[in-house]
């Protein structure tokens, strides 16, 4: 399990991977408190549908959002300073949200980079990474924050999809995982800690994968799992819920078990289904 280090150490992973293309877009149905209109993309099932690109942009240097950026399902990648697609600590993003923003209708080609970075609250709402870089996304915001990701998907996360480094709690709704090491991490070692919030509802997870998330114990982190559907593993390999004690020296957190206990991981077998 490799967690956010400050400093932070560095790994390479190949970088020869190759980008797919593949069609269709189906309707989303509005569920919930969340509340958007015209999104796109399938309900959790085993046929999760992955929009194909309207187009292509290379992007040398990050793209600073502030109120709504809607991508028309174009295909943003790395290049020049972000074409980095491996494990390398501390690279930038290719999307910075100020606090207060939304990201919408985008498609993250590779190289990835580092994803999106929430700086405050935001909204990702349909983001498709095909081929996650460092993290697909990282929300750095304070105690009040909300980070609110609706439809979209990622694949092919060497380590970690969702990085959550400052405070406040993320609610992920609608969401594919496909080839993926951890979906979510509540940050083990860094050098603030918080009480993080996270919440999963409706989400389609295909192995392979080693965790859906990852919370610190020690620090009153909590984690709900509802409506989650398992694709290819007969075997149950995917834990659930790990949980941690992390630190804020950097040192790599232990592990304090695993599974529901009504405090820190709140699920029960019914809300997992497997295929």
């Amino acid at each position: 399990m490799t967690s956010r280090v400050e400093p932070r150490a560095r790994h390479r992973r190949r970088t020869d991977r190759k980008r797919a293309l593949v069609g269709g877009v189906s309707a989303l149905a509005l569920t919930g408190a969340a509340m958007f209109t015209s999104t796109m993309m399938s309900t959790a099932s085993a046929a999760t549908t992955w929009p194909t690109a309207t187009g292509s942009e290379a992007v040398s240097s990050t793209i600073a959002v502030s109120g709504t950026r809607d991508g028309g399902y174009k295909r943003y990648y790395g290049s020049g300073d972000l074409a980095g697609d491996g494990q390398e600590e501390g690279q930038d993003p290719i999307f910075r949200l100020a606090d207060g923003a939304t990201l919408k209708n985008v498609i993250i080609g590779a190289p990835g980079a580092d994803g999106v970075h929430c700086q405050g609250s935001c909204t990702l709402q349909n983001v498709w990474w095909e081929d996650v870089g460092e993290d697909a996304a990282t929300f750095r915001g304070g105690n009040s924050a909300v980070y609110t990701v609706y439809g979209g998907g990622a694949k092919k996360a060497a380590d970690k999809v969702f990085q959550h480094n400052g405070g406040g709690k993320l609610v992920v709704s609608k969401f594919a995982v496909q080839d993926f090491k951890t979906l979510y991490r509540s940050c083990g070692n860094c050098s603030t800690q918080y009480k993080r919030t996270s919440i999963f509802n409706t989400v389609e997870v295909t192995a392979p994968g080693s965790r859906l998330v990852g919370i610190n114990t020690n620090y009153g982190d909590t984690a709900a799992l509802r409506n989650i559907t398992v694709v290819g593993d007969s075997s149950k390999k995917i834990v659930p819920c790990q949980k941690y004690i992390g630190n804020n020296t950097g040192a790599e957190p232990t592990t304090n078990g695993s599974g529901p206990d009504g405090t820190y991981c709140d699920y029960t077998a019914s809300d997992i289904t497997y295929q």
